[in-house]
């Protein structure tokens, strides 16, 4: 795809894979806008885009930031809903253990963020005959995460709703990418050093996300895959079930006994 003087709009866009994702599209010519909580005005004044606070939880507040993208930059040829959280199951390791806040939070941010993001920049991308939709997930919505229940099954709603949006309106004209790295060397990771049960194949940079996505559009992919290697747990999850949920039992046996948990 030609980017040159296209418009992209990404939230959770003032650092990680979303400031990485705005310096690969602003690098192919294309003009940015960042959302995000904090930070998104200082970010995108090195790309001479605009930035704007918004809280991808309040419908309202995503809509404004469209409205703001078209009339400084024009039409919105991508979408890059990013903005995403992680909860996890700490302190006690029960994969039903945290509060219902955490819950909550994982759906609104992770799942519902995506939701209102769509619902409000497809009407008008369908209006100027199509776009693409770009939706950073998890290998954990393809996998799972261990010690991040709340984390893991939101992310899968991510990806099943990347898909309906994919089933629904490809061929209107959307072409759907939804994003699932494994480790990225960004805050969500804290202090680990190796990335955990998430760093077992590398942590990559939020760089590469942004070049396989990118690749990923222009290969017509619906997924797009920083480490390979998800897609060959993927099918082994599907093929072998009861193998692969005794093979991360033995791994979360194995993490918990590194950190000196009971087992």
């Amino acid at each position: 795809m030609d980017y040159q003087g296209k418009v992209v709009a990404i939230t959770g866009g003032a650092r990680g894979i979303g400031l990485a994702m705005a310096q690969a599209f602003h690098a192919k010519g294309a003009k940015v806008a960042l959302a995000d909580l904090d930070g998104a005005e200082e970010a995108a004044k090195a790309f001479g885009g605009i930035g704007m606070k918004v809280d991808v939880t309040k419908e309202a507040e995503i809509g404004a930031f469209l409205d703001k993208t078209e009339a400084e930059l024009g039409p919105i040829a991508v979408y890059v809903s990013n903005a995403g959280i992680l909860r996890s199951d700490e302190p006690s390791w029960d994969a039903a253990g945290a509060d219902d806040k955490a819950w909550h939070d994982s759906f609104e941010v992770n799942v519902m963020g995506a939701v209102r993001g769509a619902r409000q920049v497809w009407p008008r991308m369908k209006a100027q005959g199509g776009g693409i939709f770009v939706l950073v997930a998890s290998a954990a919505g393809l996998l799972a995460q261990i010690g991040a229940s709340s984390y893991t099954a939101s992310k899968h709603a991510a990806v099943s709703f990347a898909e309906s949006l994919a089933i629904g309106h490809g061929d209107e004209g959307l072409q759907v990418v939804c994003v699932c790295p494994q480790a990225v060397r960004t805050a969500m990771l804290g202090d680990s050093e190796d990335g955990g049960i998430a760093g077992a194949d590398g942590i990559v940079e939020p760089s590469d996300v942004a070049a396989e996505t990118l690749a990923a559009i222009a290969e017509k992919r619906f997924l797009a895959l920083p480490h390979a290697s998800v897609a060959g747990y993927e099918k082994a999850r599907a093929n072998e079930r009861d193998r692969w949920v005794g093979g991360m039992r033995k791994f979360r046996r194995m993490l918990m006994g590194a950190r000196g948990r009971p087992v």
